[in-house]
């Protein structure tokens, strides 16, 4: 996968925080806070390490997969690719 795939992964991301009802605030910012750290990364953002981004992907998709399936799917596939790319 390329950056442009990323880019897609976290584009239907933020259709889905979109989505989220407003009792889901909570959720909301953590989900939002996830989409800026990786565009961080990948616009080369010094982050505390790589190993903290992915730590943070592998909580949300622990908190999410039962209530919110397409959060988790998009989530995993943006860590599997963030994997493949060495972050």
């Amino acid at each position: 996968m390329t950056e442009q795939n990323i880019n897609d992964a976290l584009q239907q991301l933020r259709n889905e925080i979109d989505k989220l009802h407003l009792d889901d605030r909570g959720v909301k910012d953590r989900l939002n806070q996830l989409v800026e750290s990786i565009e961080g990364s990948l616009g080369g953002e010094p982050l505390e390490s790589d190993h903290d981004l992915v730590e943070e992907l592998k909580d949300v998709i622990s908190q999410f997969e039962v209530e919110h399936p397409r959060i988790t799917g998009i989530v995993n596939e943006l860590m599997m690719t963030l994997s493949n790319l060495g972050i």
